[in-house]
């Protein structure tokens, strides 16, 4: 199984590896408790729809 996009395309986007996991995990979260995902990506996980919402720069992530 190979994921799109990878953990090294998204360290390109977020340099520090905790800070995009933090950042994945939250945005996860948000969309399992219902919120509209910002990504036309079609998947059923949380986590695969986060990734690409942040790949595509459509998640702001505040330091």
């Amino acid at each position: 199984m190979i994921v799109k996009p990878s953990v090294t395309d998204l360290l390109k986007i977020i340099d520090n590896r905790y800070m995009l996991i933090i950042a994945t995990a939250k945005r996860a979260r948000q969309i399992a408790a219902g919120s509209t995902p910002l990504t036309k990506v079609e998947a059923d996980s949380p986590v695969t729809l986060a990734a690409n919402e942040i790949a595509e720069g459509k998640v702001k992530i505040v330091c």
